[in-house]
């Protein structure tokens, strides 16, 4: 069973804290480094459901993709959301580690793990890192489709959110090439033209009306979704390294704020 220090070390090497951007909060969040880690939940979120998830089911570990903590704070009461979750966990002997923008780009992290998801092939980095294989966002290739037939094979591939996928451009539209950004991407696009079709999160009303008025096509997708995709992969690889010393599992908790779409 390892310790864990043992999965930081190892996720650390994965996902590189180094590559995180300047303004993000990633690795241990909480946790004695000598403690054993026979279960591990992976989730999006550190919502207080999940950190309640966590401590019924007997977590030794949390690890989710966005920040609990983004600034620096002076405490943790159980009188404010944060608190309750991080106090909960902490009742529950329960480590926390965030893997976010480090994940991002990464071998086997967010973007290709979301690529891989809808059937994407010749996976290559929109924008390269360090390595070829490393990098913002991903682009590829899939059998020739519609934009129409398209989306509904991305919506068949995420987890169900109350407000699921927008799709803006002709239905019509032939789609071979695909690009996408794990997120809220709508910083790349300006790069991303040369595609049939763009998928990705977040996409604000002038952006996403511009791109289109100049003849692209995007499918918009819930950013919790997007990003759950990764967990299963994740999940594998921990599975991978450990055997059954340790226990994995995903978090089913839908933690998208959205809640009912009219």
């Amino acid at each position: 069973m390892p310790t864990l220090s043992a999965v930081t070390s190892l996720l650390d090497d994965w996902y590189p804290p180094a590559t995180a951007d300047d303004w993000d909060a990633v690795g241990l969040v909480w946790g004695d480094p000598e403690q054993p880690v026979s279960k591990v939940l992976l989730a999006v979120d550190p919502t207080l459901p999940v950190a309640e998830e966590a401590a019924e089911w007997g977590a030794d570990l949390v690890v989710v993709h966005h920040p609990l903590f983004l600034k620096g704070v002076h405490g943790f009461a159980p009188t404010t959301p944060k608190g309750r979750t991080l106090s909960t966990l902490v009742s529950a002997q329960c480590a926390l580690l965030t893997a976010h923008t480090n994940a991002d780009q990464a071998i086997g992290g967010v973007s290709e793990s979301l690529a891989l998801a809808l059937g994407l092939r010749s996976l290559k980095p929109l924008v390269p890192g360090a390595s070829d294989e490393v990098g913002t966002g991903r682009s590829g290739t899939v059998e020739p489709t519609t934009l129409r037939a398209f989306a509904e094979t991305v919506a068949a591939a995420l987890p169900a959110t109350a407000g699921g996928i927008r799709v803006a451009g002709d239905l019509d539209r032939p789609v071979s090439s695909v690009a996408l950004c794990g997120g809220a991407g709508d910083f790349l696009l300006d790069q991303v033209a040369a595609y049939d079709v763009y998928v990705t999160s977040d996409l604000r009303h002038h952006p996403a009306s511009e791109f289109v008025e100049k003849g692209g096509a995007l499918i918009d997708i819930p950013h919790w979704a997007a990003e759950w995709t990764w967990l299963p992969v994740l999940a594998r690889r921990l599975e991978a390294a450990w055997g059954d010393t340790v226990e994995t599992r995903v978090s089913q908790i839908v933690t998208d704020p959205w809640t009912l779409s009219l």
